[in-house]
Protein backbone atom coordinates (compact mmCIF):
# COMPACT_ATOMS: atom_id res chain seq x y z
CA UNK A 1 0.00 0.00 0.00
CA UNK A 2 2.85 2.43 0.77
CA UNK A 3 4.23 1.99 -2.76
CA UNK A 4 0.78 2.74 -4.10
CA UNK A 5 0.60 5.90 -2.03
CA UNK A 6 3.99 7.06 -3.29
CA UNK A 7 2.85 6.50 -6.86
CA UNK A 8 -0.22 8.62 -6.19
CA UNK A 9 1.84 11.44 -4.73
CA UNK A 10 4.32 11.40 -7.61
CA UNK A 11 1.46 11.39 -10.07
CA UNK A 12 -0.12 14.45 -8.53
CA UNK A 13 3.18 16.31 -8.76
CA UNK A 14 3.77 15.82 -12.48
CA UNK A 15 2.90 18.67 -14.91
CA UNK A 16 0.88 16.33 -17.10
CA UNK A 17 -1.39 15.65 -14.17
CA UNK A 18 -1.85 19.30 -13.25
CA UNK A 19 -5.62 19.10 -13.57
CA UNK A 20 -6.12 15.32 -13.46
CA UNK A 21 -5.51 12.69 -10.82
CA UNK A 22 -2.98 10.17 -12.11
CA UNK A 23 -3.87 6.67 -11.01
CA UNK A 24 -1.06 4.42 -9.73
CA UNK A 25 0.34 1.93 -12.21
CA UNK A 26 -1.74 -1.22 -12.41
CA UNK A 27 -4.91 0.52 -11.19
CA UNK A 28 -8.10 1.40 -13.05
CA UNK A 29 -10.58 4.05 -11.99
CA UNK A 30 -14.33 3.77 -12.31
CA UNK A 31 -15.87 6.77 -10.54
CA UNK A 32 -15.27 10.35 -9.39
CA UNK A 33 -17.50 12.02 -6.80
CA UNK A 34 -17.59 15.76 -6.11
CA UNK A 35 -18.62 16.31 -2.50
CA UNK A 36 -20.18 19.27 -0.74
CA UNK A 37 -17.21 19.53 1.67
CA UNK A 38 -14.77 21.01 -0.88
CA UNK A 39 -13.39 17.60 -1.69
CA UNK A 40 -13.34 15.28 -4.69
CA UNK A 41 -12.94 11.51 -4.37
CA UNK A 42 -11.68 9.03 -6.94
CA UNK A 43 -12.53 5.34 -6.72
CA UNK A 44 -10.31 2.71 -8.32
CA UNK A 45 -9.22 -0.93 -8.26
CA UNK A 46 -5.72 -2.32 -8.63
CA UNK A 47 -4.43 -5.50 -10.24
CA UNK A 48 -3.09 -6.88 -6.96
CA UNK A 49 -6.37 -6.40 -5.11
CA UNK A 50 -8.55 -9.38 -4.29
CA UNK A 51 -12.08 -9.69 -5.66
CA UNK A 52 -14.31 -6.92 -4.35
CA UNK A 53 -11.52 -4.78 -2.92
CA UNK A 54 -11.36 -1.14 -3.95
CA UNK A 55 -9.59 2.07 -3.09
CA UNK A 56 -10.47 5.73 -2.66
CA UNK A 57 -8.29 8.83 -2.89
CA UNK A 58 -9.73 12.12 -1.64
CA UNK A 59 -8.39 15.56 -2.57
CA UNK A 60 -9.30 18.85 -0.89
CA UNK A 61 -8.15 22.46 -1.29
CA UNK A 62 -4.71 21.61 0.05
CA UNK A 63 -4.18 18.50 -2.08
CA UNK A 64 -4.32 14.78 -1.40
CA UNK A 65 -5.77 14.23 2.08
CA UNK A 66 -6.74 10.56 2.33
CA UNK A 67 -6.26 7.18 0.65
CA UNK A 68 -8.36 4.24 1.79
CA UNK A 69 -8.60 0.54 0.97
CA UNK A 70 -11.78 -1.47 1.58
CA UNK A 71 -12.77 -5.11 1.15
CA UNK A 72 -15.56 -7.03 -0.53
CA UNK A 73 -17.97 -6.28 2.33
CA UNK A 74 -17.00 -2.57 2.33
CA UNK A 75 -14.96 -3.24 5.47
CA UNK A 76 -12.10 -0.90 6.30
CA UNK A 77 -8.75 -2.61 5.57
CA UNK A 78 -6.20 0.19 5.44
CA UNK A 79 -6.06 3.98 5.37
CA UNK A 80 -3.45 6.68 4.99
CA UNK A 81 -4.10 10.14 6.46
CA UNK A 82 -2.02 12.73 4.66
CA UNK A 83 -2.38 15.58 7.17
CA UNK A 84 -1.17 13.60 10.18
CA UNK A 85 1.06 11.25 8.16
CA UNK A 86 -0.26 8.12 9.83
CA UNK A 87 -1.34 4.80 8.37
CA UNK A 88 -3.81 2.36 9.94
CA UNK A 89 -4.27 -1.30 9.07
CA UNK A 90 -7.04 -3.56 10.28
CA UNK A 91 -5.81 -6.27 12.65
CA UNK A 92 -8.13 -7.88 15.22
CA UNK A 93 -11.75 -8.39 14.11
CA UNK A 94 -14.31 -9.35 16.76
CA UNK A 95 -17.36 -8.49 14.64
CA UNK A 96 -16.65 -7.84 10.97
CA UNK A 97 -18.27 -5.11 8.92
CA UNK A 98 -20.64 -6.67 6.39
CA UNK A 99 -22.41 -4.89 3.56
CA UNK A 100 -24.33 -8.11 2.88
CA UNK A 101 -25.68 -8.20 6.45
CA UNK A 102 -26.65 -4.54 6.30
CA UNK A 103 -28.59 -4.98 3.05
CA UNK A 104 -30.25 -8.20 4.22
CA UNK A 105 -31.16 -7.21 7.79
CA UNK A 106 -31.12 -3.37 7.64
CA UNK A 107 -28.48 -3.24 10.40
CA UNK A 108 -24.86 -4.29 10.78
CA UNK A 109 -22.79 -4.08 13.96
CA UNK A 110 -19.01 -4.17 14.00
CA UNK A 111 -16.07 -4.28 16.39
CA UNK A 112 -12.52 -4.29 15.05
CA UNK A 113 -9.09 -2.87 15.78
CA UNK A 114 -6.42 -1.21 13.68
CA UNK A 115 -2.71 -0.88 14.24
CA UNK A 116 -0.55 2.11 13.40
CA UNK A 117 3.16 2.70 13.89
CA UNK A 118 2.38 6.39 14.43
CA UNK A 119 -0.64 6.33 16.77
CA UNK A 120 -0.77 2.76 18.10
CA UNK A 121 -3.80 0.48 18.40
CA UNK A 122 -7.35 1.80 18.02
CA UNK A 123 -10.56 -0.17 18.54
CA UNK A 124 -13.68 0.87 16.61
CA UNK A 125 -17.11 -0.24 17.82
CA UNK A 126 -20.38 0.76 16.18
CA UNK A 127 -23.18 0.06 13.76
CA UNK A 128 -24.72 1.02 10.43
CA UNK A 129 -28.49 0.98 9.99
CA UNK A 130 -30.64 1.51 6.91
CA UNK A 131 -33.27 4.18 7.52
CA UNK A 132 -35.61 2.85 4.84
CA UNK A 133 -35.16 5.96 2.70
CA UNK A 134 -34.06 5.81 -0.94
CA UNK A 135 -32.41 8.96 -2.27
CA UNK A 136 -31.52 9.96 -5.82
CA UNK A 137 -28.51 12.27 -6.25
CA UNK A 138 -27.33 13.26 -9.72
CA UNK A 139 -29.20 10.32 -11.23
CA UNK A 140 -27.71 7.77 -8.83
CA UNK A 141 -30.00 5.84 -6.48
CA UNK A 142 -28.65 5.46 -2.95
CA UNK A 143 -29.88 4.07 0.36
CA UNK A 144 -29.67 6.36 3.37
CA UNK A 145 -28.07 5.02 6.53
CA UNK A 146 -27.46 6.20 10.06
CA UNK A 147 -24.37 5.20 11.98
CA UNK A 148 -22.64 5.48 15.32
CA UNK A 149 -18.96 4.85 16.03
CA UNK A 150 -16.82 4.99 19.16
CA UNK A 151 -13.01 4.86 19.08
CA UNK A 152 -11.00 3.48 22.02
CA UNK A 153 -7.25 3.45 22.62
CA UNK A 154 -5.22 0.35 23.51
CA UNK A 155 -6.12 0.76 27.19
CA UNK A 156 -9.84 0.83 26.43
CA UNK A 157 -10.23 4.57 27.05
CA UNK A 158 -12.77 6.31 24.81
CA UNK A 159 -11.00 8.83 22.56
CA UNK A 160 -13.79 10.14 20.35
CA UNK A 161 -17.21 9.37 18.99
CA UNK A 162 -18.90 9.95 15.66
CA UNK A 163 -22.53 9.72 14.58
CA UNK A 164 -24.58 10.82 11.62
CA UNK A 165 -26.04 9.75 8.31
CA UNK A 166 -24.39 8.34 5.20
CA UNK A 167 -25.37 6.68 1.94
CA UNK A 168 -24.89 3.17 0.61
CA UNK A 169 -24.57 2.11 -3.02
CA UNK A 170 -25.51 -1.58 -3.31
CA UNK A 171 -24.23 -1.61 -6.91
CA UNK A 172 -20.78 -0.25 -6.07
CA UNK A 173 -20.86 -1.91 -2.63
CA UNK A 174 -19.55 1.11 -0.82
CA UNK A 175 -20.45 3.76 1.72
CA UNK A 176 -20.57 7.40 0.68
CA UNK A 177 -20.30 10.27 3.14
CA UNK A 178 -23.09 12.44 4.49
CA UNK A 179 -23.72 14.52 7.63
CA UNK A 180 -21.52 13.64 10.59
CA UNK A 181 -20.71 14.88 14.06
CA UNK A 182 -17.37 14.18 15.75
CA UNK A 183 -17.21 14.46 19.51
CA UNK A 184 -14.16 14.42 21.79
CA UNK A 185 -13.88 15.06 25.51
CA UNK A 186 -13.25 18.74 24.87
CA UNK A 187 -14.93 19.69 21.61
CA UNK A 188 -17.29 18.80 18.78
CA UNK A 189 -17.45 19.60 15.09
CA UNK A 190 -19.75 18.71 12.21
CA UNK A 191 -18.96 17.85 8.62
CA UNK A 192 -21.02 17.57 5.45
CA UNK A 193 -19.55 15.15 2.91
CA UNK A 194 -22.80 14.70 0.97
CA UNK A 195 -22.13 13.79 -2.67
CA UNK A 196 -23.26 16.29 -5.31
CA UNK A 197 -21.94 14.99 -8.64
CA UNK A 198 -21.19 11.45 -9.81
CA UNK A 199 -18.81 11.45 -12.77
CA UNK A 200 -18.09 8.39 -14.87
CA UNK A 201 -15.03 7.72 -17.04
CA UNK A 202 -15.12 9.81 -20.21
CA UNK A 203 -17.35 12.50 -18.72
CA UNK A 204 -16.12 16.06 -18.08
CA UNK A 205 -14.55 16.33 -14.64
CA UNK A 206 -13.61 12.67 -14.33
CA UNK A 207 -10.37 12.36 -12.27
CA UNK A 208 -10.31 16.13 -11.70
CA UNK A 209 -8.12 17.25 -8.81
CA UNK A 210 -10.20 20.41 -8.30
CA UNK A 211 -13.00 20.31 -5.72
CA UNK A 212 -16.03 22.29 -6.91
CA UNK A 213 -18.42 22.71 -3.99
CA UNK A 214 -18.17 24.26 -0.52
CA UNK A 215 -14.68 25.66 -0.98
CA UNK A 216 -13.47 28.80 0.76
CA UNK A 217 -15.54 28.07 3.87
CA UNK A 218 -13.48 28.11 7.05
CA UNK A 219 -14.01 24.88 8.98
CA UNK A 220 -12.61 23.53 12.22
CA UNK A 221 -11.90 19.83 12.20
CA UNK A 222 -9.59 17.31 13.83
CA UNK A 223 -7.38 15.00 11.83
CA UNK A 224 -9.20 11.96 13.10
CA UNK A 225 -9.08 8.58 11.36
CA UNK A 226 -12.59 9.18 10.02
CA UNK A 227 -15.16 6.48 9.48
CA UNK A 228 -15.48 7.12 5.73
CA UNK A 229 -15.80 5.03 4.97
CA UNK A 230 -14.91 6.58 5.21
CA UNK A 231 -13.69 4.99 5.48
CA UNK A 232 -14.02 6.54 6.50
CA UNK A 233 -14.92 3.10 6.06
CA UNK A 234 -15.40 3.57 2.35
Amino acid sequence: MIKTLLAVLVGLATPAAAQEFLLPQGCEGYLTIQNSSCSVSHYFRCDKDKNGEQRRATIDEEGLSYVGHTGEEAEWLESFHMRSGHTERQTTVLDAMSMSELLANSVDTWDFSTDSLEIGTTQYVGFDRLTGETVEIDGVTLLRTEYELTAFDAAGTKMWKSEGTEYVSPDWRMFIGGLSSYITSSDQFDSDDTPIEFINPGEPGYLSINPKFGCGVEMSRYDLPLKQPILTKN
